[in-house]
């Protein structure tokens, strides 16, 4: 092995490739050595004004989400002021226009109570 390596590392070989390396050295010593460092305290500060353009779209979406609730408010008393209408009109239908209103209630109140969740979930959850 050792004659092997003797063979094949002739001066001119060793001089190019010491040439080489120092070249690589030179260049690499005029790179900044503290980017890498500025990287990694960067990534452990945020600004007061990230943080409040944070605050700020997190009540802004939950406000958005919230507003849901207010339409499942007036289909429920869009559905109960139909039941009134229909049971004016037809007494006899009452069982079975009850029926029908508790449904649609149930599906207007599950709707305001998806917006709601969503709202909470943005505030407190992200």
């Amino acid at each position: 092995m050792l004659t092997c390596v003797k063979f094949v590392s002739t001066p001119s070989l060793k001089i190019q490739t010491f040439l080489l390396n120092y070249s690589i050295l030179q260049t690499a010593s005029l790179l900044p050595q503290s980017s890498q460092q500025q990287v990694a305290v960067r990534s452990f500060q945020t600004s007061a004004v990230s943080r409040d353009i944070d605050t700020a779209a997190k009540f802004i979406g939950a406000g958005a989400a919230t507003v849901g609730v207010a339409g499942s408010g007036a289909g429920i008393g869009t559905v109960f002021g139909s039941l009134i209408i229909g049971y004016a009109r037809n007494p006899s239908l009452k069982q079975q226009l009850f029926s029908y209103a508790i449904l649609g209630f149930a599906l207007s109140e599950a709707m305001g109570l998806f917006c709601l969740m969503v709202a909470f979930l943005i505030l407190f959850a992200m």
